[in-house]
């Protein structure tokens, strides 16, 4: 069973920062591409930010040039570092993770619980 956790959520003011992180745990083959979405008006969730098993990485319009994600693959830890944030980011952020579980594999999506992201103006 794999397990996503995340952490780092919390309150900030308009224009602060917060970092926030998600782990992957169990047993696994590898994990392919590791992201952060958000829900969003008329969709269940939307993409705030991926990074690719190529070290590629696609950005929300809305995040572009305030936001940054990043991997430490040999720990399985995608972060989101968030800086000047806005009112309108306020949300539960949610990780996912594409997982390979055995070398025979297709990747599967997980999700993380999400962590609450709180933006005050």
């Amino acid at each position: 069973q794999v397990q996503l956790v995340e952490s780092g959520g919390g309150l900030v003011q308009a224009g602060g920062s917060l970092n926030v992180s998600c782990v992957a745990s169990g047993i696994f083959f590898s994990i392919t591409a590791m992201g952060w979405y958000r829900p969003a008006p008329g969709k269940e969730r939307e993409l705030v930010a991926i990074s690719t098993s190529d070290s590629d990485t696609i950005y929300a319009n809305s995040v572009k040039g305030r936001f940054a994600i990043s991997r430490d693959n040999a720990k399985n830890t995608v972060f989101l570092q968030m800086n000047s944030l806005k009112v309108d980011d306020t949300a539960v952020y949610y990780c996912n993770a594409d997982v390979v579980e055995t070398y025979y594999s297709l990747p599967s999506a997980y999700w993380g619980q999400g962590t609450q992201v709180t933006v005050s103006s």
